[in-house]
C-alpha cells in the first residue's frame, strides 16, 4: 500500500469497528498526522535500518527517547525472522523501552515453543516479550479475579470439598473463515484449549496472589498449569474427544462441512471440536474433574464457565418437595452476553413447601452505561505502560503445551476415521457427552440473560 491507502484503510476500520462511533474529519486528521507507514519485506535489512532512522528523527522532534513496541501479527513463520532482524539492526538496544508483542499461535508444539522462547530470549529479556492472548484482555476474564479475590463470601466454599466439577465452553457458529491453510496446520486442541481455555482454568483454579504484581500473578497461574495431572498415552482416549463437522444447518442456513471449506484437505483428520476431562493434583482441587470444550459450526456462540457445586450432605425435605431440585451452580458468562449467575434453590410461592431454582444475576450491559473497552484496547494499552500481568510468561506456554502434548501425539498418529462425527449446528460428538455423562455429569450451558 502506499501511505494515503493506509490511512484511508485505517480510517475505515475505525468508522466500522469503533464503539464510539465513525470518525469526525476534524479529529482524525489530527489524529492521523501521527501515523506513518513503512513499506519494505520482513528478510530485508534495509526495512529495518528505515525504521530506525524514522525514529531517530522523532526523537529528536520529540525531545524524548520513545518506547518501541514491535508488533509481529504476522504468518507464525515470520516470527524468527523478524526477530532476528530486529536483534541484528540493534533496533530494541534499550531494553527498558523496546517490546516485542508475538501473536498466537506461539509454537505448534513443546518442541517449537521452546525453540521460539529460547531464540527470543538471545535478543530480548523476558520482560519485554508479551505474548498476547486477547480472551485475557476480555472485561468478563478479567473480572473472575476480582469475584474470587475481592469478595470474601466465595473463597470459603472454592476447593473439592464444596465444588463438584467445573465446565469451560467456548463454541462458536463460525467455520474456520476462510483459513483453511492456518487450520490444516492447528486444529481446536491447539487454536483454542491449549492457549484460551487453559488461561481461563488457571484463573478459576489459581491461588490467591500475594500482590497483582505481574510476575505474582503469573506464579500462581504457572502453579496451576503444573499441578494439572499428567496424561498417559494409553489414557488419551479415556479424557479427550475430538470431532469435525460436517454439513448441516445454522440459524436456518445451510453450511458446507470442514471438508468442503476452501484449501481444506478433502479427507482432512483435522479436529474442528475438542474436549479434554483434567484434574489437578494439589489440595485445592483434587479429584475434582475440570472439563473444556470447544468447536466450530456449534449450535450457538457462547463463551461460559460453569462450576457446580456438591449436593447438601443430608436432604430433609420430602421428595415431593424436591422434584425440580438441581444443583447449586455458578455460571461466569464471558460472551456474547456477559455477566455473572448464581443458581440455587427456593421455596415456591404457595401453600405447600415445593423447591425450584432460580437465579440472581449480575448483568455488565445493565449495570454499566459506559460500555466496556474491547480486550484489544486493555492488553494494547498495557504494553505501552510495561503492565505484563495479562500476558503468558515462557514457563506459563511451555507448561500448557507439556500438558497436551500425549494428546497431540495420539491424535496425530492415529487419524480419525469417522469424521466427519458431527452436524454443523450440533453440540459436538456424542462422544462428547460420553465423555461427561460417564462421570455422572451433563454439558450445561445457562448464558447470562436473555438469549
Amino acid at each position: 500500500m502506499s501511505p494515503k491507502e493506509f490511512l484511508s484503510r485505517l480510517q475505515e476500520g475505525v468508522d466500522k469497528f469503533s464503539r464510539r462511533g465513525k470518525t469526525k474529519k476534524s479529529e482524525w486528521d489530527s489524529f492521523a498526522k501521527c501515523l506513518l507507514y513503512q513499506k519494505g519485506a520482513f528478510d530485508s535489512i534495509s526495512l529495518y535500518s528505515s525504521i530506525e532512522k524514522q525514529i531517530v528523527k522523532l526523537e529528536k522532534k520529540w525531545e524524548v527517547t520513545a518506547n518501541r513496541i514491535f508488533y509481529l501479527a504476522v504468518p507464525p513463520n515470520s516470527f524468527e525472522e523478524i526477530a532476528l532482524k530486529i536483534g541484528t539492526s540493534r533496533l530494541a538496544k534499550n531494553k527498558l523501552q523496546s517490546r516485542i508483542v508475538i501473536e498466537k499461535p506461539f509454537g505448534r508444539d513443546l518442541e517449537s515453543a521452546k525453540h521460539l522462547n529460547d531464540l527470543l530470549h538471545t535478543i530480548f529479556d523476558e520482560s519485554q516479550i508479551y505474548r498476547i492472548d486477547h480472551y485475557l484482555g476480555k472485561e468478563t476474564v478479567q473480572n473472575i479475579l476480582a469475584f474470587r479475590f475481592a469478595n470474601v463470601l466465595y473463597e470459603p466454599t472454592w476447593n473439592r470439598n464444596y465444588i463438584d466439577s467445573v465446565q469451560i465452553t467456548v463454541s462458536e457458529q463460525l467455520g474456520i473463515e476462510n483459513r483453511g491453510n492456518y487450520y490444516e496446520t492447528a486444529g481446536a486442541l491447539r487454536d483454542m484449549i491449549q492457549n484460551h481455555l487453559l488461561q481461563l482454568l488457571c484463573l478459576i483454579a489459581m491461588e490467591p496472589p500475594v500482590s497483582f504484581e505481574a510476575d505474582e500473578v503469573r506464579n500462581r497461574k504457572v502453579d496451576v498449569l503444573n499441578a494439572l495431572r499428567k496424561i498417559s498415552p494409553e489414557e488419551v482416549h479415556q479424557c479427550a474427544v475430538r470431532g469435525q463437522y460436517g454439513p448441516g444447518w445454522i440459524q436456518g442456513k445451510k453450511v458446507t462441512g470442514y471438508r468442503q471449506e476452501p484449501d481444506v484437505h478433502k479427507q482432512s483428520a483435522v479436529e474442528t471440536f475438542a474436549a479434554v476431562k483434567l484434574f489437578i493434583d494439589n489440595w485445592r482441587w483434587q479429584g475434582v474433574p475440570f472439563y473444556l470444550r470447544t468447536g466450530k459450526r456449534m449450535n450457538e456462540t457462547i463463551s461460559v464457565i460453569t462450576i457446580q457445586f456438591r449436593p447438601v450432605p443430608h436432604q430433609s425435605f420430602p421428595s415431593e418437595a424436591t422434584g425440580n431440585w438441581q444443583p447449586n451452580r455458578l455460571i461466569l458468562n464471558i460472551q456474547p452476553c456477559m455477566g455473572i449467575r448464581i443458581r440455587f434453590q427456593a421455596k415456591r410461592p404457595g401453600l405447600k413447601m415445593v423447591l425450584h431454582p432460580v437465579d440472581m444475576q449480575f448483568n455488565y450491559d445493565k449495570s454499566s452505561a459506559s460500555g466496556s473497552p474491547e480486550a484489544y484496547e486493555t492488553l494494547l494499552l498495557d504494553i505501552m505502560e510495561g503492565d505484563s500481568t495479562l500476558f503468558m510468561r515462557a514457563d506459563q506456554v511451555e507448561a500448557a503445551w507439556k500438558i497436551l502434548m500425549p494428546i497431540i501425539n495420539s491424535w496425530e498418529s492415529n487419524p480419525s476415521i469417522n469424521f466427519p462425527n458431527y452436524e454443523a449446528g450440533m453440540q459436538g460428538p456424542e462422544d462428547a457427552e460420553a465423555l461427561i455423562a460417564k462421570d455422572g455429569h451433563s454439558w450445561t450451558v445457562m448464558p447470562a440473560g436473555k438469549k
